[in-house]
């Protein structure tokens, strides 16, 4: 069954939150389509931030790791990988490289995504993801001491951009219970040709989080794991419903924000088009929850305390 088609509501001002009609599809869908939580002079502003970082990170001191999005990911759990918690780094398409290992595009043509800690290095981005507006957005949805971690820059290249399958984020970035919450701001239009995501409505409410991408045990790597601790929701047999999901397409507009339930399942295709599909995401967590050691993910520092701008 082809996935259908959901246009963004009208565009309203998100500077003092959610509305109430916000928060009851939020409860009912898990994800909200927000058009214009970016200005357009925001959206040129980390467009030529994104691709001077593109263009000017030096080619011959970089490991050419290449970023997966699959279940298989030995060749990220390497240690550019796993100490980019408080770093900006480069993770290359899978597909941007021949037989031999050579690329076959140009270096600012085969970047994957560039993370892990834009919100705090580059000013930039710390603008767009450390404000007020996002504050305010996470006590709408219930957060205590919501901490940011996890920024990056996602390119979805033109020709090469490489499918994500059916994933929920809260498997990658686990707390207990489970509290993660994508914000995915686009940077340029996102339209079915060029890649853009595909959500299973209500999927928040039916998928719990089974499995958890962790650390090996010698630390040198990552692997999926059996998740022993609070899968949210409870009390849920193998769900025979999630294997049968129906995915909605969100397109949207530049300057759109898309906030994704951890727990909800969605994807994205392979962009075999011409255009590409830049957009910039942050994931926020709930502080007073647990985030053990197992994650992929650590810094020495806390994460960043998104309640000290309303300070």
């Amino acid at each position: 069954m082809a996935p259908s088609r959901v246009s963004p509501p009208p565009p309203s001002s998100i500077s003092d939150g959610l509305t109430k009609q916000q928060l009851e599809d939020w409860d009912t869908n898990g994800y909200l389509l927000i058009p214009d939580a970016l200005s357009q002079t925001e959206v040129k502003t980390l467009l030529a931030e994104s691709n001077k970082m593109l263009n000017e990170f030096p080619l011959d001191e970089h490991p050419l790791t290449r970023f997966s999005t699959g279940e298989k990911s030995d060749h990220v759990g390497d240690e550019y990988f796993l100490t980019s918690g408080n770093q900006i780094r480069f993770f290359f398409e899978e597909d941007a490289f021949d037989v031999d290992g050579k690329l076959t595009k140009p270096k600012h043509l085969a970047i994957n995504k560039i993370g892990h800690y834009l919100h705090n290095l580059s000013p930039s981005f710390n603008k767009v993801s450390i404000n007020k507006q996002n504050a305010r957005i996470a006590r709408d949805l219930g957060f205590h001491d919501p901490r940011v971690l996890q920024s990056m820059i996602i390119c979805k290249q033109p020709e090469i951009g490489g499918r994500v399958p059916p994933h929920q984020d809260s498997v990658f970035l686990y707390t207990d219970p489970p509290s993660a919450v994508g914000f995915w701001y686009a940077l340029e239009d996102c339209t079915v040709d060029n890649g853009c995501l595909s959500f299973a409505a209500g999927s928040h409410k039916r998928a719990p989080i089974r499995d958890r991408f962790v650390k090996t045990e010698d630390g040198k790597g990552t692997t999926f794991t059996s998740n022993t601790g609070s899968q949210w929701p409870t009390g849920l047999e193998e769900d025979k419903e999630v294997k049968k999901e129906v995915y909605e397409l969100g397109e949207v507009k530049a300057g759109t924000l898309v906030l994704i339930h951890g727990n909800l399942l969605h994807k994205s295709e392979k962009n075999t088009s011409m255009k590409g599909r830049m957009i910039y995401t942050f994931h926020m967590i709930e502080g007073e929850n647990s985030y053990d050691a197992r994650n992929w993910l650590q810094v020495e520092e806390e994460f960043t305390r998104l309640n000290d701008v309303l300070r």
